[in-house]
């Protein structure tokens, strides 16, 4: 099984380098590669793409959408879970603390359904990582589209779990207590009126899907033992004016993934790159010119923008695996 699982990892990989070697050649002669011109989902992909998530409570959204941007951290998160399930609370909590992983992944934590969908759904997960860098107030847009729908269907409304207020065009939706959050349980391609195509390859996780019309709500989860961290429920928010925005600790929450690819920026430091270096011969990369994204990254099928994104998660994944078995076998 150890050796299956390198060998599926060591060719994951090395599709990734193969993809990236015409860049590699275009970077040797000092040129910068080009980004692949990748469409922008459409307003009905992109409502297609919120639907599971778009009826959560705000700051619920605000932390799946930030964690969306690491989906190599959520592969691991979610094993350390499976291999911690016997902490819990406060002790769950300092644990978590001590991971390397992004504020937004630890604060999944809380909501093990949650972590645990998106690491079941991982292309799902790095397409919507993908939108929330590059098409941010497009997906805001889609999320209060989707939530007005269900509205007007009679299925999102005020419970003893949540408050829904509505504000001209937006709907916010916070729990109704502020030591408890309950996460809607619905079948998001039936619960805005008219039916939605299923997102491709995309699978229920048990007790966030309700199989029916309507919403439901199961357990809700206590946040009280995680308020002494920095990552913990009250750090997070959603700011839906200007277009709206993911709030960490009253700022605007900066992703700085090296999966997904911020294609604006990759071009405002391109241009920074061609005008410092038009006035003297290449002498190689320049690190500034790529800061903040892996290189692998840019060579991500423009079809599947998640694609990329998911195998580097998976090549990582069992690479780990592999490690920690071919440690055990040397002691």
């Amino acid at each position: 099984m150890r050796v299956f699982q390198q060998s599926v990892a060591l060719l994951l990989c090395w599709c990734l380098v193969l993809a990236s070697v015409p860049e590699a050649f275009a970077l040797q002669s000092g040129e910068l590669p080009s980004l692949p011109q990748a469409a922008k989902q459409s307003s009905e992909q992109l409502q297609q793409l919120v639907a599971p998530i778009a009826l959560y409570p705000d700051g619920l959204i605000a932390q799946v959408l930030a964690a969306a941007t690491y989906p190599a951290e959520i592969v691991e998160a979610q094993k350390w879970m499976q291999q911690h399930k016997t902490l819990t609370g406060e002790k769950l909590g300092k644990e978590v603390n001590k991971q390397h992983w992004d504020a937004s992944v630890k604060a999944l934590t809380q909501f093990p359904a949650v972590l645990a969908n998106m690491n079941q759904n991982l292309a799902w997960t790095s397409e919507l990582g993908d939108a929330s860098v590059n098409q941010q107030q497009d997906l805001n847009q889609a999320i209060q589209t989707m939530r007005q729908r269900a509205q007007q269907a009679g299925n999102l409304k005020t419970t003893t779990q949540e408050t829904v207020n509505t504000n001209g065009n937006t709907i916010v939706i916070q729990p109704a207590t502020p030591k408890v959050v309950y996460v809607p349980q619905y079948d998001p391609w039936i619960v805005y009126g008219d039916p939605l195509a299923v997102f491709p390859g995309w699978y229920p996780y048990p007790g966030l899907f309700w199989d029916g019309p309507g919403i439901g709500f199961g357990l809700g989860f206590g946040i009280g033992f995680f308020a002494g961290f920095g990552w913990g429920w009250n750090h997070w928010g959603y700011d839906w004016h200007g277009g709206g925005r993911i709030v960490y600790n009253h700022n605007a929450y900066i992703s700085h993934s090296r999966t997904i690819v911020d294609r604006n920026s990759f071009r405002a430091n391109r241009e920074d790159f061609n005008r410092s270096t038009a006035s003297r011969p290449s002498t190689g990369i320049r690190s500034g010119a790529f800061s903040g994204f892996d290189h692998g990254g840019v060579a991500r099928a423009s079809s599947f923008r998640g694609r990329q994104a998911l195998a580097v998660s998976m090549a990582g994944a069992l690479g780990e695996v592999s490690t920690v078995q071919a440690e055990g076998e040397d002691n």
